[in-house]
């Protein structure tokens, strides 16, 4: 038997990057392939949630994919892979983000488009392919989406993604709104998370120019409670830049049920934040109404920022 290729999405995974890693490794195997899905880090409580309610394994831990054959799911950008990129042979990437610090030695098989969420994209690859997903692999296709799309209240969100969730909510025997509400709110207890461990939940590094930083997002039903712990973040998110060598850090704190966030922002280029957001902080505090997708609202301003 051939040796097995690995699926997988980016580090400091979130639900889309774990399920669609799973549900893609399900469907490669199927048609002949012979995959495994890995995980890049550790799980977030939303994924544990899913994983638990779907009984299914968290993926095994891999940190370095020198050597080994590869699929990506879920990202593209070589700060957000795994160690050990150059030495790996990638065979097919899936995505929903924008492309950037990617290149391969060889071609390499691409679906790539713009919808909510990378479990979108391979539903649709199961549908092209003429299979259907078993039950508990559609329910962690339906996770993926609901987690992505906020419920479908993102302004990431399509068409193809609302219709996706509604047929794996019926193949997984789902319901899909009492479901959705339950499993985001599962993964916006934080009160066991220390400092650390919330700025790196759902953190991604990011080239612009001659920039480098670092956004990081986590959901909540309670702002102002995280807020109490401003002092210590700023000095974990300060330790962090030092370490990273980064010029910009932002940490987004989103209210997952009125659809807005606020965010510190720090560093020695955290003018490029007030920049990209028309405003000025109030105590290290960005005020950030209707935004809840670094995707699409967070990190467009801030590369328009930093090349103009």
């Amino acid at each position: 038997m051939s040796k097995e290729i690995l699926v997988l999405g980016h580090k400091n995974p979130d639900t889309d990057s774990i399920c669609s890693a799973i549900a893609y490794s399900a469907l490669k195997n199927k048609t002949g392939a012979n995959t495994i899905p890995v995980r890049l880090g550790e799980i977030s409580k939303e994924t544990e949630y899913v994983l638990e309610y779907f009984n299914m394994e968290k993926p095994k831990l891999q940190t370095n994919i020198s050597g080994e054959s590869v699929i990506l799911v879920d990202h593209n950008e070589r700060t957000q892979t795994a160690d050990g990129f150059e030495e790996a042979k990638i065979l097919e990437l899936v995505d929903h983000h924008r492309i950037s610090n990617f290149h391969t030695d060889e071609p390499l098989k691409v679906r790539m488009d713009i919808v909510g969420c990378t479990s979108t994209l391979v539903f649709e690859l199961y549908k092209e392919a003429g299979l259907t997903p078993e039950k508990n692999i559609a329910g962690l296709m339906l996770s993926a989406i609901v987690s992505d799309t906020l419920l479908f209240k993102s302004p990431t969100c399509t068409e193809r993604d609302v219709k996706a969730a509604e047929e794996l909510a019926v193949i997984s025997e789902t319901n899909l709104e009492k479901y959705g509400l339950d499993m985001l709110i599962a993964g916006t207890n934080l009160d066991d998370k220390t400092n650390e461990e919330l700025l790196n939940m759902d953190m991604k590094v990011f080239e612009i120019d001659s920039l480098k930083l670092a956004v990081a997002q986590v959901s909540t039903v309670d702002i102002e409670k995280l807020l109490t712990k401003k002092a210590e973040l700023e000095k974990s998110i300060d330790d962090f830049i030092s370490k990273e060598k980064l010029d910009i850090f932002m940490f987004v704190i989103t209210d997952i049920l009125n659809n807005n966030s606020v965010a510190l922002a720090a560093g020695k280029r955290a003018d490029i934040a007030e920049k990209a957001f028309e405003q000025t902080m109030n105590n290290g505090i960005l005020t950030l109404n209707g935004v809840v997708s670094r995707k699409k609202q967070i990190i467009p301003p801030l590369t328009k920022a930093v090349q103009n």
